[in-house]
Protein backbone atom coordinates (compact mmCIF):
# COMPACT_ATOMS: atom_id res chain seq x y z
CA UNK A 1 0.00 0.00 0.00
CA UNK A 2 1.44 3.36 -0.97
CA UNK A 3 1.46 6.57 1.08
CA UNK A 4 -1.57 8.00 -0.68
CA UNK A 5 -3.80 4.99 -0.01
CA UNK A 6 -2.58 4.70 3.56
CA UNK A 7 -3.22 8.39 4.24
CA UNK A 8 -6.70 8.34 2.70
CA UNK A 9 -7.65 5.10 4.49
CA UNK A 10 -6.61 6.52 7.88
CA UNK A 11 -8.41 9.78 7.12
CA UNK A 12 -11.60 7.95 6.10
CA UNK A 13 -11.56 5.78 9.22
CA UNK A 14 -11.07 8.86 11.39
CA UNK A 15 -14.09 10.56 9.81
CA UNK A 16 -16.41 7.74 10.86
CA UNK A 17 -19.71 9.11 12.09
CA UNK A 18 -19.92 12.05 9.70
CA UNK A 19 -22.56 11.96 6.94
CA UNK A 20 -21.46 9.85 3.99
CA UNK A 21 -21.58 12.74 1.45
CA UNK A 22 -19.40 14.88 3.72
CA UNK A 23 -16.84 12.08 4.04
CA UNK A 24 -16.83 11.56 0.26
CA UNK A 25 -16.32 15.30 -0.33
CA UNK A 26 -13.43 15.43 2.14
CA UNK A 27 -11.74 12.35 0.66
CA UNK A 28 -12.18 13.76 -2.86
CA UNK A 29 -10.63 17.03 -1.69
CA UNK A 30 -7.57 15.24 -0.29
CA UNK A 31 -7.27 13.03 -3.37
CA UNK A 32 -7.07 16.32 -5.26
CA UNK A 33 -4.16 17.37 -3.04
CA UNK A 34 -2.30 14.19 -3.97
CA UNK A 35 -3.11 14.64 -7.68
CA UNK A 36 -1.88 18.24 -7.61
CA UNK A 37 1.27 17.13 -5.80
CA UNK A 38 1.98 14.49 -8.43
CA UNK A 39 1.40 17.05 -11.20
CA UNK A 40 3.93 19.31 -9.49
CA UNK A 41 6.47 16.48 -9.36
CA UNK A 42 6.16 15.70 -5.67
CA UNK A 43 5.98 12.18 -4.31
CA UNK A 44 2.97 10.86 -2.41
CA UNK A 45 5.13 10.64 0.70
CA UNK A 46 6.00 14.36 0.44
CA UNK A 47 2.34 15.31 0.00
CA UNK A 48 1.28 13.12 2.93
CA UNK A 49 3.97 14.67 5.12
CA UNK A 50 2.87 18.18 4.13
CA UNK A 51 -0.77 17.39 4.91
CA UNK A 52 0.11 16.12 8.39
CA UNK A 53 -1.18 13.30 10.52
CA UNK A 54 -4.43 11.98 9.02
CA UNK A 55 -5.80 10.95 12.42
CA UNK A 56 -5.27 14.45 13.79
CA UNK A 57 -6.69 15.94 10.60
CA UNK A 58 -9.79 13.74 10.94
CA UNK A 59 -10.32 14.94 14.52
CA UNK A 60 -10.03 18.54 13.34
CA UNK A 61 -12.50 17.95 10.53
CA UNK A 62 -14.96 16.19 12.86
CA UNK A 63 -14.74 19.09 15.31
CA UNK A 64 -15.23 21.55 12.47
CA UNK A 65 -18.27 19.61 11.27
CA UNK A 66 -19.72 19.76 14.78
CA UNK A 67 -19.11 23.50 14.91
CA UNK A 68 -20.83 24.02 11.56
CA UNK A 69 -23.77 21.92 12.68
CA UNK A 70 -24.04 24.03 15.83
CA UNK A 71 -23.95 27.23 13.78
CA UNK A 72 -26.72 25.91 11.53
CA UNK A 73 -29.21 24.44 13.99
CA UNK A 74 -28.38 25.44 17.61
CA UNK A 75 -29.76 22.33 19.28
CA UNK A 76 -28.69 20.21 22.24
CA UNK A 77 -27.48 17.45 19.92
CA UNK A 78 -25.36 19.84 17.88
CA UNK A 79 -23.95 21.41 21.06
CA UNK A 80 -22.96 17.97 22.31
CA UNK A 81 -21.40 17.28 18.91
CA UNK A 82 -19.23 20.39 19.23
CA UNK A 83 -18.21 19.51 22.79
CA UNK A 84 -17.33 15.90 21.90
CA UNK A 85 -15.47 17.02 18.77
CA UNK A 86 -13.37 19.60 20.58
CA UNK A 87 -12.67 17.24 23.48
CA UNK A 88 -11.58 14.55 21.04
CA UNK A 89 -9.38 17.06 19.26
CA UNK A 90 -7.81 18.42 22.42
CA UNK A 91 -7.56 15.26 24.53
CA UNK A 92 -3.88 14.56 23.92
CA UNK A 93 -2.96 18.21 24.09
CA UNK A 94 -4.79 18.60 27.39
CA UNK A 95 -2.96 15.68 28.94
CA UNK A 96 0.38 17.14 27.90
CA UNK A 97 -0.20 20.86 28.23
CA UNK A 98 -2.70 21.11 31.08
CA UNK A 99 -0.36 19.84 33.85
CA UNK A 100 2.39 22.20 32.71
CA UNK A 101 -0.07 25.06 32.44
CA UNK A 102 -1.44 24.38 35.93
CA UNK A 103 2.10 24.48 37.35
CA UNK A 104 2.91 27.74 35.57
CA UNK A 105 -0.35 29.40 36.63
CA UNK A 106 0.07 28.25 40.25
CA UNK A 107 3.62 29.60 40.40
CA UNK A 108 2.56 32.83 38.72
CA UNK A 109 -0.28 33.28 41.21
CA UNK A 110 2.12 32.73 44.13
CA UNK A 111 4.53 35.36 42.79
CA UNK A 112 1.64 37.75 42.17
CA UNK A 113 0.49 37.34 45.78
CA UNK A 114 4.02 37.94 47.08
CA UNK A 115 4.32 41.04 44.89
CA UNK A 116 0.98 42.43 46.05
CA UNK A 117 1.75 41.77 49.73
CA UNK A 118 5.18 43.39 49.40
CA UNK A 119 3.68 46.36 47.56
CA UNK A 120 0.95 46.83 50.17
CA UNK A 121 3.36 46.25 53.05
CA UNK A 122 5.85 48.79 51.73
CA UNK A 123 3.08 51.29 51.07
CA UNK A 124 1.60 50.77 54.53
CA UNK A 125 4.99 51.07 56.27
CA UNK A 126 6.14 54.22 54.43
CA UNK A 127 4.05 56.76 56.38
CA UNK A 128 5.04 55.17 59.68
CA UNK A 129 8.70 55.25 58.65
CA UNK A 130 8.45 58.97 57.95
CA UNK A 131 6.66 59.82 61.21
CA UNK A 132 8.35 57.52 63.68
CA UNK A 133 11.04 54.90 63.72
CA UNK A 134 10.05 51.22 63.52
CA UNK A 135 10.31 49.37 66.84
CA UNK A 136 13.53 47.38 66.89
CA UNK A 137 14.88 49.04 63.71
CA UNK A 138 18.45 50.19 64.27
CA UNK A 139 18.54 52.84 61.53
CA UNK A 140 17.07 56.31 61.35
CA UNK A 141 13.83 57.48 59.69
CA UNK A 142 15.45 58.05 56.30
CA UNK A 143 16.76 54.47 56.21
CA UNK A 144 13.31 53.18 57.26
CA UNK A 145 11.66 55.28 54.54
CA UNK A 146 14.11 54.02 51.91
CA UNK A 147 13.57 50.44 53.07
CA UNK A 148 9.80 50.93 52.80
CA UNK A 149 10.18 52.45 49.33
CA UNK A 150 12.42 49.53 48.30
CA UNK A 151 9.87 46.96 49.45
CA UNK A 152 7.08 48.95 47.75
CA UNK A 153 9.07 49.22 44.51
CA UNK A 154 10.09 45.55 44.58
CA UNK A 155 6.49 44.49 45.12
CA UNK A 156 5.28 46.75 42.32
CA UNK A 157 7.96 45.38 39.99
CA UNK A 158 7.09 41.77 40.81
CA UNK A 159 3.39 42.48 40.30
CA UNK A 160 4.07 44.20 36.96
CA UNK A 161 6.24 41.28 35.86
CA UNK A 162 3.44 38.85 36.73
CA UNK A 163 0.93 40.89 34.73
CA UNK A 164 3.26 41.04 31.71
CA UNK A 165 3.99 37.32 31.98
CA UNK A 166 0.24 36.60 32.11
CA UNK A 167 -0.33 38.65 28.96
CA UNK A 168 2.49 36.78 27.22
CA UNK A 169 1.10 33.43 28.36
CA UNK A 170 -2.36 34.26 27.03
CA UNK A 171 -0.85 35.37 23.71
CA UNK A 172 1.12 32.13 23.54
CA UNK A 173 -2.01 30.07 24.19
CA UNK A 174 -3.88 31.95 21.46
CA UNK A 175 -1.07 31.26 19.00
CA UNK A 176 -1.03 27.63 20.05
CA UNK A 177 -4.77 27.40 19.53
CA UNK A 178 -4.55 28.98 16.09
CA UNK A 179 -1.73 26.68 15.09
CA UNK A 180 -3.48 23.52 16.22
CA UNK A 181 -7.18 24.11 15.77
CA UNK A 182 -8.65 25.27 12.52
CA UNK A 183 -11.92 25.94 14.30
CA UNK A 184 -10.79 29.47 15.09
CA UNK A 185 -10.86 30.50 11.45
CA UNK A 186 -14.37 30.33 10.04
CA UNK A 187 -14.82 28.10 7.06
CA UNK A 188 -11.32 26.74 6.86
CA UNK A 189 -11.25 26.86 3.04
CA UNK A 190 -14.78 25.45 2.81
CA UNK A 191 -13.71 21.84 3.04
CA UNK A 192 -16.95 20.60 4.56
CA UNK A 193 -20.07 20.91 2.52
CA UNK A 194 -23.25 19.50 4.08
Amino acid sequence: MNERDSFLRRLRSGLWGLPRPAIDDIIADYEGHFDAGRAAGRSDADVATALGDPSRLARELRAEAGLRRWEDERSLASALGVIVGVIGLAALDLFVILPVLIGIVTTLFAFLLVGLVACLGGGFALPFALVTNFPGFMGDRLQAALLSLGVLGGGASLTAFCVLFTIGLVNLLVRYGRAHYRLITAGSNGRLRD
